[in-house]
This record gives C-alpha cells, sequence and structure tokens, in this order.
C-alpha cells in the first residue's frame, strides 16, 4: 500500500505534528526552476541558496510526505543531473496538504491475455504499462490515464475476424514500450485504494477493490459520509 509518515500530538496544544526533513540539493543553474517548482508545491520551504560556478546548492525544509515519489520526479525535470539527499530535522505542525499524483489510471474490466489490438486503441488515451500477450486480471492497473480520472477497460479485446481484407484493416500494429517500474517507483507511484504486487518475476498495480461494482460502492459510502459530517 501507498508509505505513510508517523505523526504524532503536541503533549501540550494537541495538535497534531509532522516529520520535516532537511533537504539538500545540487543542481545546474538551468534547471533550479524546476527544482524549486516540484519542492515547493509539496510544501517545501527554502532555508539557503548558493550558486557555485553554474551549480546551485539548495536547502530546504520538506514535510517527509512531501518526499514520496520526489526523487523520481526530480531526477525526470533534471535529466538525471540532480543529486540529492536528507536526513530528520524536527516535528512541527502540519504545512497542508501535498499534491497527489495527476493523472487517472486505466483498469482492466477482465481477466485474460493483453492483446495488441486492444492496446493500440488505448495508448491513444495515455501511457500503457501492460504489454501484449501479458496475463492481466480484472482490477489490475494497465496504464496511466492522459486524464486526471480513472477509467475501467478492457485490454484482451480481440479484433474481428471478417472475410473482408483491406489496406485500413490489415495495417500492422504499432505499439509504444510499455511504461517498466521498480518497487519503489511503484510504491511511489500509486494512490490510497491502490496496492503493489510484486513477485520475483513482475511488478502490478492494482486497485485495492478489484471489481469496478465494489469500487462504486465504496465511493458511494465515502460520499455519503462525506455529507453527514
Amino acid at each position: 500500500s501507498k508509505p505513510h509518515v508517523i505523526m504524532k500530538k503536541d503533549k501540550v496544544t494537541g495538535a497534531t505534528l509532522e516529520p520535516i526533513e532537511y533537504l539538500v540539493v545540487d543542481v545546474a543553474e538551468k534547471n533550479m526552476g524546476g527544482v524549486m517548482e516540484l519542492v515547493g508545491n509539496r510544501k517545501g520551504e527554502l532555508v539557503r541558496m548558493d550558486n557555485r560556478e553554474g551549480q546551485v546548492h539548495l536547502e530546504f525544509t520538506i514535510p517527509a510526505r512531501g518526499l514520496i515519489g520526489l526523487r523520481t520526479r526530480m531526477l525526470t525535470a533534471t535529466q538525471g543531473t540532480a543529486i540529492m539527499h536528507h536526513n530528520f530535522h524536527e516535528y512541527a505542525p502540519q504545512r497542508g496538504n501535498v499534491p497527489s499524483r495527476a493523472n487517472g489510471v486505466m483498469i482492466a474490466s477482465t481477466g485474460g491475455n493483453a492483446n495488441a489490438f486492444a492496446l493500440n486503441n488505448l495508448q491513444e488515451r495515455g501511457t500503457m504499462f501492460i504489454e501484449p500477450g501479458i496475463p492481466v486480471y480484472e482490477g489490475q492497473i494497465v496504464a496511466e490515464n492522459a486524464r486526471d480520472s480513472d477509467m475501467t477497460v478492457n485490454p484482451t479485446t480481440a479484433k474481428k475476424l471478417t472475410n473482408m481484407r483491406t489496406t485500413s484493416s490489415d495495417e500492422n500494429i504499432i505499439l509504444k514500450p510499455a511504461r517498466k517500474m521498480t518497487l519503489e517507483q511503484a510504491l511511489e507511484y500509486i494512490e490510497e485504494d491502490e496496492l503493489v504486487e510484486a513477485t520475483p518475476q513482475s511488478i502490478r498495480l492494482r486497485k485495492e477493490l478489484l471489481t469496478e461494482n465494489q469500487r462504486k460502492k465504496a465511493g458511494r459510502s465515502k460520499a455519503s459520509e462525506t455529507v453527514e459530517v
């Protein structure tokens, strides 16, 4: 499941305190803006900045929960050139909400083997996590949606065979390479209602509730609880 940080209560005020980390980043000056934006969005606060001949040394305080998934995004934003490390600094009052993943996911509606015809249609709507021929099961996350909402899809749909042959219908299917994740990247990627399934052969992402009916029912229950509050 998604990693969580350990909160504690202030013995005097009763306020919730969260762990704050001291984050140090060394990056090329041209990539400084991207680093500042990433850390700032995660409630990081700049403490010190030094310019060292084209390289910038940045020091921040940042909530520990803001570090989840930060390394991967920072390396992407800086073309792999940023060097970062962090250690515990203090417990302090919560700094507010840290933004979650911007994109939704595509969830398999049924089990079977992934089909190239289906994946070719789906790749227009997002980034695939699986390849043709790979076994999938209901509730498995098979792709990232280009939009911010989740979508249930059937990655096993095969092309219907007909007696007619046309140039357009027989064109070769060209699939983009599937996105592969390490265990660390998978744990950083998932949301509260998602899980990582790791075996020696593969790493899969899935919804905690596998069927669409279960997820809809849970969504209605959560909505009703919010209204009552």
